[in-house]
């Protein structure tokens, strides 16, 4: 029988205030930052990397290149490689041909990514059709405009179409957080997306002006905290957009180590979605260990 979400939410206390989650996150930074800030942990944070290009010039060529720069990682790195590499669905056969590297997930965004702006039936499709080209994990955004409408039954219904197209692979689901604007909006599009059943949910696009706030990240694990109460059922947690430097990931990460449990903190259940952070945690990591300022473009 289709579930009614309205009635689901009704059992949920959605009312947040804002400025108390901007307190909260400034006394976990505060209590917390400097000890997590070490070189065990910027590694543990490259491991949670999906490794992502999402541009309109993307090639088969590029594709490859990053799959090859993966397997080869650990040959050139004694560390974690990254959880996945993301990218456009034309582009997952070739990440399915080339990626060699054990653990590593291939990972395609769909649902007409970014706006998804379709017929659900369309986003139904691509995502399953990703998944048969190989994607272990598929990354879609919510229908924003319905959401801010309150029609919060067709977003409900379009996760539960894209969840079923999927198969066998993760629902990774951005709920776009600078365009809801409050942690109101962005609690009660977590508990719509977990209770659709997404296996991940997740802050941006990295498309908007607006992408992961620390303040986005503290409600969105406080909510997959109440969800795993609740259901028993574990949701990871995956930030993306704007996050560069080992200071950004270490912000990101204290959020996520203060509201759950040890064992989300692990790429099955905590990812970190970026372009440019790979390169930049091993520039910095090679600081920290050697003292040496250099550049590391890796990827």
């Amino acid at each position: 029988m289709k579930k009614n979400i309205l009635e689901i939410l009704k059992s949920y206390n959605l009312e947040l205030n804002d400025q108390e989650v901007s307190n909260q996150v400034k006394e976990i930074l505060a209590s917390d930052f400097y000890s997590l800030y070490t070189v065990e942990n910027l590694k543990k944070n490259f491991s949670l990397i999906d490794l992502t290009t999402l541009n309109s010039t993307d090639t088969h060529a590029r594709a490859k290149s990053f799959a090859e720069n993966v397997n080869n990682f650990q040959n050139d790195f004694d560390m974690p490689n990254v959880a996945a590499i993301c990218v456009y669905p034309y582009q997952v056969p070739t990440l399915n041909e080339n990626l060699k590297a054990e653990g590593v997930n291939i990972a395609s965004v769909a649902g007409v990514f970014p706006s998804s702006q379709s017929f659900v039936e369309v986003k139904a499709l691509e995502c399953k059709m990703a998944v048969e080209k190989g994607a272990d994990e598929v990354d879609i955004v919510i229908s924003i405009g319905a959401f801010l409408e309150g029609n919060y039954q067709t977003v409900f219904d379009e996760i539960v179409a894209q969840k079923e197209a999927c198969g066998k692979g993760h629902l990774k689901v951005i709920l776009e957080t600078g365009e809801l604007k409050t942690a109101t909006n962005i609690r009660t599009a977590s508990i719509i997306a977990m209770e659709a059943g997404a296996n991940f949910i997740k802050t941006s696009t990295g498309k908007v002006p607006v992408n992961a706030t620390l303040e986005a990240a503290f409600v969105m694990t406080q909510a997959i905290k109440e969800y795993h109460e609740r259901t028993g059922r574990m949701v990871g947690f995956k930030p993306a957009g704007g996050i560069s430097t080992g200071k950004d990931a270490i912000e990101f990460y204290s959020i996520s180590k203060n509201n759950l449990d040890e064992d989300w903190l692990n790429n099955e259940y905590l990812r970190i979605g970026a372009s440019s952070l790979a390169n930049n945690l091993l520039t910095e990591i090679h600081k920290l260990e050697t003292g040496e300022v250099k550049e590391i473009r890796y990827f």
